[in-house]
């Protein structure tokens, strides 16, 4: 009888699936500003910054979502703080998802979407700066639980009357 105890159970409990549909780069753009100057890269000391953002939205189609994550990354020279490279990349993917539940639905879109997403991120970026003349800049791991509850501090302040911290 717990055998059917158990099954009753499992069938209650939607099963989450989620599929990739498609992945693109919606946006690409990386400005070489020692080639301009004519530079050596021997001259350069650089600092990296990385900015992550995170969007995603509901399509016609019935579960389904589009999560785009945007990646912004400057290379400073240390010795003069002028900007090496800029590469921007906003990197989308189409989801089909079932089986979560609504009120856990948008920090699922916002988390584990762009966390199947950052592997090929991580590799555009590597082979961009590559192809551009620098050592290949290889992205730190994303953690986008804790980006996630930071964007929801920083709402929750600017809800609240609050100056929002500038990032």
């Amino acid at each position: 009888m717990t055998d059917q105890a158990n099954g009753a159970d499992t069938a209650e409990q939607p099963q989450l699936r989620m599929n990739i549909l498609a992945q693109f780069v919606r946006d690409l753009s990386f400005e070489n500003n020692v080639a301009l100057k004519g530079l050596q890269a021997a001259d350069v000391q650089p600092e990296m910054q990385v900015q992550v953002s995170l969007d995603a939205k509901k399509r016609a189609q019935d579960d389904q979502y589009e999560v785009i994550s945007k990646f912004k990354i400057t290379a400073t020279n240390q010795t003069d703080n002028s900007t090496l490279y800029l590469l921007e990349v906003d990197y989308g993917g189409i989801f089909q998802i079932e089986g979560v539940p609504e009120d856990q639905l948008h920090p699922f879109l916002l988390i584990e979407c762009p966390r199947q997403l950052f592997p090929f991120v991580r590799r555009i970026v590597s082979d961009v700066t590559r192809d551009g003349g620098f050592p290949p800049f290889n992205l730190e791991i994303v953690d986008f639980v804790a980006l996630y509850r930071a964007e929801l501090a920083r709402r929750q302040q600017s809800e609240a009357g609050e100056p929002a911290p500038l990032s």
